[in-house]
């Protein structure tokens, strides 16, 4: 019992700095492939919801639009960790990631009594996005007898987010869910990478933190070593990794992603394991965090000042941040 106190009174200065700020986090269609992960996640948000904190949501569903697909006889087409959407594969991701997924996360929600409100980009014209033009391939990156250009298909990219009717949601005290899909001012329905989506809602609101939930225990340095976690890093040290060719695949949106944020204002990004247990709880209300986090250089210094002050006062009375 000592111990949950020492807890609580260890989580007052976090709970103190990020009550009335707002937090993206998006879950990676890895993370909901598991019933009980998903409910205890939900239980995570529910509890940051009660203190005050706004949470918007943003999901993906990789793993399981890849799986009807595969089901309907559509081979799935992925490059660069982005998904290349035929008419077919359109219809695969609306009954994916705007009915089965968007559905399973309000219910879980539902029964921690939080009041989540399913959504895409298309309700009240959430996301307003146009069809992404056909792709130039990097010469350096062009294969023998494969096309130099690449059409992503009904693919969109984000034009604008309507932010108020989002801040109206928060006022509201809901905590919005948001599946990747958009659609043009013609009405023509567009597949949206989820990364991008929660990076420009962040942007847009103006968040505190975006979080990335993935399959993963966070950025590494050797995509081979789960045990090669980058605690943190600034954009400039990120950048190097992405040139270096170390981080790539489907990491590579996400922390991409990141950079982007953190130029338009947002405070800190993290990319951490949804799949263990507390990981939110554990990013937002320790110094340790649990993953990686990667923020501006102004902020890690201010990161790396708080992690001096908590060391000096025995972690208890500096709040700082995740170093996730």
């Amino acid at each position: 019992m000592r111990d949950h106190v020492g807890t609580l009174k260890h989580a007052v200065p976090y709970i103190r700095l990020y009550k009335g700020k707002i937090f993206i986090v998006k879950i990676g269609g890895n993370v909901l492939s598991d019933r009980d992960v998903t409910e205890a996640l939900a239980a995570d948000i529910s509890l940051l919801h009660q203190l005050g904190i706004g949470i918007v949501l943003v999901h993906g569903g990789g793993p399981q639009a890849n799986e009807l697909s595969l089901k309907l006889g559509i081979e799935p087409e992925i490059i660069d960790g982005r998904r290349v959407t035929s008419a077919e594969a359109l219809e695969v991701a609306k009954m994916t990631f705007g009915g089965k997924l968007n559905l399973d996360l309000l219910s879980a929600l539902r029964r921690e009594g939080t009041p989540g409100v399913g959504l895409s980009g298309i309700d009240a014209g959430l996301i307003r996005a146009v069809r992404r033009p056909v792709q130039e391939i990097p010469e350096a990156d062009r294969q023998p007898g494969k096309p130099s250009q690449v059409d992503y298909g009904f693919v969109g990219d984000v034009v604008s987010v309507n932010v108020e009717f989002l801040r109206y949601l928060l006022r509201g005290a809901y905590v919005p869910v948001i599946c990747s899909l958009a659609c043009t001012d013609q009405g023509q329905i567009l597949n949206i990478n989820a990364d991008t989506v929660a990076e420009r809602v962040a942007a847009a609101l103006e968040a505190e933190k975006l979080v990335f939930l993935t399959d993963q225990p966070g950025v590494l340095l050797d995509g081979d070593d789960p045990a090669s976690v980058i605690p943190y890093a600034d954009i400039e040290e990120t950048e190097r990794l992405v040139m270096d060719g170390r981080i790539r695949g489907g990491m590579l949106p996400k922390v991409e992603a990141c950079m982007r944020a953190l130029r338009s204002g947002v405070r800190r990004t993290h990319v951490i394991d949804g799949q263990r247990a507390d990981s939110l709880l554990l990013e937002v209300f320790t110094n340790e965090g649990c993953g990686t986090m990667i923020v501006g250089r102004k902020e890690m210094t201010s990161y790396v000042s708080e992690e001096v002050s908590s060391a000096a006062d025995d972690g208890g009375t500096e709040a700082g941040d995740g170093s996730s």
